[in-house]
């Protein structure tokens, strides 16, 4: 019997040691299936912070290269502009207590009357004017514009345009040949002096 127990403990004391060394075994996989979370939550924080690093510096080299372009692009406009006002073409107001200034000059932006380049290009698609002249009807808001192309004859314009301020638009495409300007005042004047 004495040998009985001897080997149950024995078998005991070599589970016991078998345990043991499972344990001691498992307890470095635990601690490592722990930390990989730790590793993996450390590598996204590096390369998160790179990639915001980088995209920092690369926010910052855009808005310096965007400033730059901005600056350039209006020093080219500036200095490519050649026509030059009272040495190329003469421009007169005459709106005092007729009309707003700026009602007036937005009205011409809009029809396009303030386009200096595009009245000075004498190309196929160019304005090719020589003069421009706009009388304002104030009873019924309108701009009426006489266009003067290149070479016209007397005072007889090339073209005329109805501009309506109160809706923004040249109604009928501008061909309003039974409104009249005579009677209205002259509020504005372009002349190219340029030959």
């Amino acid at each position: 019997m004495n040998v009985t127990i001897n080997r149950q403990a024995r078998d005991v004391m070599a589970d016991k040691d078998e345990l043991l060394e499972q344990v001691k075994s498992e307890k470095p996989v635990k601690n490592k299936i722990l930390s990989l979370p730790f590793l993996i939550i450390g590598f996204l924080v590096i390369v998160f912070g790179a990639f915001m690093l980088y995209a920092m510096i690369h926010q910052h080299v855009t808005n310096n290269s965007s400033s730059s372009q901005t600056s350039t692009t209006t020093k080219t406009k500036r200095t490519s502009s050649k026509y030059v006002a009272g040495k190329d073409y003469k421009i007169t107001y005459n709106n005092q207590g007729v009309i707003d200034k700026a009602t007036l000059d937005k009205a011409l932006e809009n029809s396009n009357g303030k386009n200096i380049s595009f009245m000075m290009d004498t190309s196929e698609d160019g304005g090719n004017m020589a003069k421009v002249e706009v009388y304002y009807n104030k009873d019924k808001n309108l701009l009426v514009e006489r266009l003067f192309e290149n070479g016209y004859q007397g005072d007889q314009e090339t073209t005329r345009v109805v501009y309506d301020i109160s809706k923004g638009e040249i109604p009928d495409n501008g061909a309003t040949p039974s409104l009249h300007y005579q009677g209205y005042p002259l509020v504005y004047k372009w002349e190219k002096l340029a030959k």
